[in-house]
């Protein structure tokens, strides 16, 4: 298990670095003669076409350079729109010829969670950073090989955990850490939305590696883990899914967790593919500090004080967290440093989903 003081220290400065990387840094343009880092995004689905790829206006250190899909029409179609050279359009079969494009730099994999291990691997061969979406991928054996293919081939591999640059998040962080509300005892986050399309690739367990927990219950898991600035040491979890509902026929529904940390802080965590809620909370011995929604694309809202009397807005409240989290991996690459949310911190999460599982599934307390 990782020190416990090391990971406050790496949680804390890993808040900094992203708060550095928040306006200040791509708010202004990159170093004298620094060239911005090209991206290839890694399919045009709803989150890598219609999320990530219009985040690049907001880059200081990185450009949208070349796209993957298996529907050559509307990678043209993309292409046309966002300037990207026909030269630079892949499909899955033509993939690993990347190697010969010194256009790209990145690959930002937006793909199904079963095919983040194979796309990734092929790109670190390949000789590109690889930049890809969460949960990681279906197991901690998936996500492992992931790292070694990416350290052996000394590429970053950096996982697409949004809210480290994302301003509400940081400035809770920070609040926290500053003590405004005395010590931390317990933690609480929802996370959920109601699932609309049973036909979604998200409901299908070999495409997904499970339901609600893998999916919008990470968002949970993780802000556990970066709120308290502490591994949780213990869980223990219950399912809660309606197998007549036709959504649910391979994956879960309701996933409830407590998570037991060193400092004694206590964390009831909940994911949810029936319901909409997007709420985290802090309760310290002086105050507390609330946030809901709480990892939103946008419109957050962060509360300190005895209640909800105190809103705060982050005075970089602007900064894009897309874009900060495309340039913190750009920055990375051209510094040669490890990224905040590097593959090591995917891997965590995804052991710990495990956990989650196997508490559920053998309706017991599992120590990690």
């Amino acid at each position: 298990m990782i020190d416990q003081h090391r990971r406050g220290m790496v949680l804390a400065a890993g808040a900094l670095a992203a708060s550095a990387v928040g306006v200040p840094a791509w708010g202004q343009n990159g170093g004298q003669g620094e060239r911005k880092l090209g991206y290839a995004i890694v399919g045009l689905g709803g989150y890598g076409l219609g999320v990530v790829i219009p985040k690049f206006k907001h880059c200081r250190h990185s450009r949208l350079v070349a796209l993957v899909s298996g529907d050559p029409a509307k990678a043209r179609r993309v292409a046309q729109e966002y300037g990207v050279p026909e030269k630079n359009l892949y499909n899955y079969e033509n993939y690993d010829g990347i190697r010969d494009n010194p256009d790209i730099d990145i690959v930002y994999i937006c793909l199904p969670v079963s095919m983040h291990a194979e796309y990734t691997i092929r790109a670190a061969k390949a000789g590109k950073h690889v930049l890809c979406e969460k949960p990681m991928a279906l197991s901690s054996r998936e996500c492992e090989a992931m790292i070694a293919a990416c350290r052996q081939a000394g590429k970053k591999l950096m996982i697409g955990y949004r809210c480290h640059f994302e301003p509400y998040n940081l400035e809770a962080i920070r609040r926290a850490r500053a003590g405004d509300i005395g010590k931390l005892r317990y933690f609480r986050s929802e996370h959920g939305f109601n699932f609309s399309n049973p036909n979604a690739w998200r409901l299908k367990r070999a495409m997904s590696g499970g339901g609600s927990m893998m999916d919008i219950g990470i968002y949970a898991l993780q802000a556990a883990r970066y709120m308290t600035g502490e591994e949780p040491v213990a869980l223990y979890a219950k399912e809660t899914t309606d197998k007549r509902d036709p959504r649910f026929r391979e994956v879960e529904d309701m996933v409830e967790f407590q998570l037991e940390f060193p400092s004694g802080v206590i964390g009831s965590c909940m994911s949810m593919y029936s319901a909409n809620q997007n709420h985290i909370l802090l309760m310290g011995d002086k105050g507390r500090i609330e946030m809901e929604p709480g990892t939103g694309y946008g419109g957050n809202r962060l509360w300190v004080g005895k209640g909800r009397e105190t809103e705060i807005t982050p005075p970089n409240a602007g900064a894009n967290q897309w874009a900060g989290q495309l340039d913190h991996l750009a920055q990375c690459v051209l510094q040669n440093r490890e990224p905040i949310v590097a593959g090591e911190e995917g891997l965590r999460d995804i052991r710990i989903i495990e956990a989650v599982y196997k508490s559920a599934r053998e309706q017991r307390r599992i120590v990690l």
